[in-house]
């Protein structure tokens, strides 16, 4: 089974990217809104609209009414009761509201909206539906290691079709950030360090949210790619903390995968926490007015993040909560999130002059036109059903899927000796760890919905992998930051009674995510005790890694003879870990970020550039880039990942090892497969400028191909290079493409040698 060929080519870069989203139908409303030209009866009740009422469109704020898991997620605020939230329904003083508590909520709220509020306006309703909504996923960082846009797709829309049912109109998701250093915690929800499968993961990602028949379908939530821009670039992989990056690396690494986004038809934006060169983001008018709306033509919405427009005061750009306002506004924030600075003070801002009313009913039209392409004036209830929500939620149909994409989503990172897959009889294996029983650590950071208790904890799945579930024993050996009294012991006997140890070690859920940045991304001292111990009991020992990030392995985790990266897998991630685990499904997913081999070579991406003075391969030369502790490059790099088959490249064919200008080049590898078990092999094509005139890095993936592989058989793997997939942001900050030699490499990993040789670009 083969599986298309994804390429740069097939990306929609630069101005591509601006066409297709011109060329979309949410551009063509979106654009009828900026002209003034809404549907009557919508323009018609804008012009009935007082100040404060426009203002209100702009007002989002979170639900009174609203679960424990979202009133965690977020710093505490301004709360409000739900009484108090309807009456500011009812004076046309608030939009919308996010994270609220499913559909009898929702429906209260717009029946107010709609019967006793003066114009009537229907309310939209959004949340933070990250990786599932009650069925939760594979985080999407997990899940972009799948390497497969048609999944990400499919559970995004099962997200949608749950999500939707409870009455959720617009999704904060995708985060599309590139995120390259791993102390950052909110790597979780992207898509990892490389641009390229940032690119394909948010196209997707947008696609499932809103379907593909249109945003007035009563399954589809408009999408937010989000955080516009460069959040991920925050210093010292602290969250929220000053980027400080170039504009080219701007638009060559951060803003691509929005452009895609965009081009994929999202609805919405959210400005990032950060400033870019001492301007936040949050009013920053280079980025959301003269990129955004002028250079890409974007019409949607903007929305602040969660009191961005606020955290001006604190970033020192703002003097107090009016300058902030009137900063964000004119920068192009369209709709202000928790803060409510824009009902507090623009309605004194318009008095005054200071903001424009053209400004202000730019900002009101493109709210309306959201609305209008959701449906809502056509039916405000479309997606508010309380019947619905009871039978749309945690089907077996999407647990099904669930479990697909946990098993697609681990990534085999070391199999000494065959140890996987293991027996489903005759061998007495022990569980041990704080990760192997309970309903706890199991779906992961940022979801708002779903529960641990919904999931299935690993115990369970292995339990019934097995012909005889006696013969499995779970031992929890140590907590998660703390050690047990008497759980070396423990586990160190149930190591001796066994004849296969699973070590199930890692980070708690509330280690990774928003705001959890961490110096030292290991695993805790109390679990490396416990896996010290269990190792010199002498047994083949398997590690499954629970982790949001990149980790940095030491010790017995990273010298036991195999490997798993489980991630957090969601509501199924016990049966699906189960699956990889016994061979009932081949692991196929690989690395989306690099595992460095210490915590103080973050950030570290396979893409970085030479430098002047290059180790060269093998041991440290004095007086190059190279560290004097750690070896050279990554210990497992991005698009690292192993099989149950016997994977080699050869036969690398160049062609006649020119591209001409206007022409196209085919390469092609054999990839031969000498095991006993069919494998689904990620053939990877990366090429290196040698020589421009802005340095390039050492490698940038250009196409990927997942091949189904069967035992003792070959596959021949052909990718097609055209011109525009070696194009660079030149000195002028325009895209260019020079002449010249390219070094290429069809491979396991950035990393890997493979098949490798050159070309010329004539």
């Amino acid at each position: 089974m083969k599986t298309p060929a994804i390429s740069r080519r097939a990306m929609l870069l630069g101005a591509g990217a601006v066409t297709a989203w011109a060329a979309s139908p949410a551009r063509a409303l979106l654009a009828q809104a900026a002209k003034n030209a809404l549907p009557t009866s919508v323009e018609s009740l804008l012009s009935q609209m007082t100040v404060v009422e426009k203002a209100g469109q702009l007002t989002l704020n979170a639900a009174a009414w609203a679960g424990s898991a979202a009133t965690a997620l977020n710093p505490a605020g301004a709360q409000t009761n739900f009484e108090g939230q309807l009456a500011e329904v009812r004076q046309g003083r608030l939009g919308g509201v996010f994270n609220g508590n499913g559909a009898e909520m929702a429906r209260q709220m717009q029946l107010v909206a709609m019967r006793e509020a003066r114009l009537k306006l229907p309310l939209v309703f959004a949340a933070d539906v990250i990786h599932g909504f009650r069925t939760v996923f594979p985080m999407p960082l997990a899940e972009a290691g799948s390497f497969d846009a048609d999944l990400a797709e499919r559970t995004a829309r099962v997200a949608a079709v749950e999500a939707t049912a409870a009455g959720i109109d617009w999704n904060f998701a995708p985060m599309v950030d590139v995120a390259r250093d791993p102390r950052w915690g909110r790597g979780i929800e992207g898509a990892g360090e490389d641009v390229l499968l940032g690119r394909i993961m948010a196209e997707a990602r947008v696609r499932g949210f809103q379907g593909r028949k249109g945003l007035k379908a009563a399954d589809a939530m408009v999408a937010c790619a989000k955080h516009f821009a460069a959040y991920g670039a925050a210093e010292g992989g602290l969250d929220y903390n000053t980027v400080d990056v170039s504009e080219r690396t701007l638009r060559e690494i951060y803003f691509p995968p929005f452009q895609s986004a965009f081009a994929a038809g999202a609805g919405t934006t959210m400005a990032a926490f950060n400033e870019l060169s001492g301007v936040p983001a949050t009013a920053n008018h280079w980025l959301l007015t003269d990129v955004l709306r002028t250079e890409w033509g974007f019409d949607g919405v903007v929305v602040s993040d969660y009191t961005g427009d606020m955290e001006l005061i604190a970033h020192g750009f703002a003097a107090d909560e009016r300058e902030a306002t009137k900063l964000a506004f004119l920068a192009g924030v369209d709709m202000c999130m928790q803060s409510s600075f824009y009902i507090n003070h623009l309605p004194d801002l318009v008095a005054k002059g200071d903001v424009p009313m053209a400004r202000l009913d730019e900002a009101v039209r493109r709210v309306l036109a959201m609305k209008v392409m959701l449906g809502l004036f056509d039916d405000p209830f479309r997606r508010i059903d309380v019947r619905r929500e009871r039978t749309r939620i945690g089907t077996p149909a999407h647990r099904k899927v669930a479990r697909e994409a946990g098993a697609k989503s681990i990534v085999l990172l070391k199999n000494e000796g065959d140890l996987l897959p293991l027996p489903r009889s005759g061998k007495r294996i022990a569980l041990i760890g704080p990760f192997v029983q309970g309903k706890r650590e199991l779906i992961g950071p940022w979801n708002v919905y779903g529960t641990d208790a919904d999931a299935v904890d690993l115990l369970t799945g292995v339990r019934a992998a097995l012909r005889d579930a006696s013969m499995v024993t779970a031992t929890d050996g140590s907590g998660i930051l703390e050690p047990l009294p008497g759980g070396i012991e423990a586990a160190a006997a149930a190591a001796r009674a066994a004849d296969i140890v699973v070590l199930a070690v890692g980070e708690a859920q509330t280690m990774s995510g928003e705001a959890q940045s961490r110096t030292d991304i290991t695993i805790p001292a109390p679990q490396m005790a416990l896996a010290e111990a269990v190792a010199a009991v002498g047994k083949p020992m398997v590690v499954l890694l629970r982790h949001g990030r990149a980790l940095a392995l030491d010790g017995a985790v990273k010298d036991a003879p195999a490997i798993l990266a489980t991630w957090f897998l969601g509501s199924e991630s016990g049966p699906a870990t189960a699956d990889i685990l016994f061979g009932a499904v081949a692991p196929s997913a690989r690395l989306p970020v690099s595992f460095p081999h210490s915590s103080g070579q973050a950030p570290y991406y396979y893409a970085h550039k030479n430098t002047g003075r290059p180790n060269p391969p093998g041991d440290r030369v004095a007086f190059k880039a190279r560290y004097m502790d750690v070896p050279g490059g990554a210990l497992y790099p991005f698009g690292h990942g192993l099989t149950y088959g016997r994977i080699a490249y050869s036969a690398l064919d160049t062609g006649d090892g020119v591209l001409a200008s206007g022409g196209k080049l085919t390469v092609r590898a054999t990839v031969t497969n000498s095991g006993s078990r069919a494998a689904d092999e990620v053939i990877q094509l990366y090429v290196q400028d040698v020589t421009a005139s802005i340095t390039r890095p050492v490698r940038e993936l250009k196409a990927f191909r997942k091949v189904r592989v069967a035992a003792g058989a070959s596959e021949t793997v052909e990718f097609t290079l055209a011109r525009g997939d070696l194009t660079f942001i030149g000195q002028d900050l325009k895209p260019t493409v020079e002449p010249g030699k390219f070094r290429l490499w069809i491979a396991p990993s950035a990393e890997a040698e493979g098949v490798s040789g050159e070309f010329t670009l004539a």
